[in-house]
């Protein structure tokens, strides 16, 4: 008796280089040019903006734990995140936004977490929740407040401790609440 024959092996769909929402791969419509690359008209912008909120997280890490200037740092965080225009646009509304308003991002996260002083939050914690923040509350977002915090909880996931993305979601819940709150 020869040799056991079994299923054939089904081909591997190349991985790509970025992860799967970066790149939009989780859309199985096929690109109008018929070759074959995933693609979607929705999942672009939202791509970019995931990628530029995680570009400027790096950006306001540096900035919070360094001496370097913010411009430098923005300039060395756009060359290297691989954005589009939409998403470059957005990487330095958010940047600007949060170097800007820091104190009062500052003192909005003491309000809605009193019980942990900002200084003493975890670096990645802060430039989290002054992103978030500065996002929920700014006139010229564009964002759904859900999908601003879900944004936050996995870049806390990625980047934070285990106790981060529960931490993020329960201050931002509570900073929501404040703000429907508010006439």
């Amino acid at each position: 008796m020869a040799g056991k024959v079994g299923k054939p092996a089904r081909p591997q769909k190349p991985r790509p280089e970025t992860d799967d929402f970066e790149s939009g791969q989780f859309d199985s419509t096929p690109a109008a040019d018929g070759n074959g690359a995933l693609k979607s008209a929705y999942s672009q912008p939202i791509a970019q903006r995931r990628k530029a909120r995680r570009a400027a997280l790096q950006a306001l890490y540096e900035i919070d734990t360094t001496t370097h200037k913010p411009g430098p740092v923005l300039e060395a965080r756009q060359s290297t995140a691989r954005l589009e225009a939409e998403g470059l646009a957005f990487l330095r509304w958010i940047i600007s936004g949060v170097v800007t308003h820091k104190d009062d991002m500052d003192r909005l996260i003491a309000q809605y977490a009193p019980e942990w002083p900002v200084d003493q939050l975890a670096v990645i914690d802060r430039n989290i929740l002054r992103m978030s923040i500065f996002e929920l509350l700014n006139p010229d977002s564009d964002a759904p407040s859900k999908v601003v915090v879900n944004e936050a909880v996995e870049l806390a996931k990625i980047f934070g401790s285990d106790s981060s993305p529960r931490f993020i979601n329960g201050v931002l819940g509570t900073a929501l609440k404040e703000i429907a709150a508010t006439p």
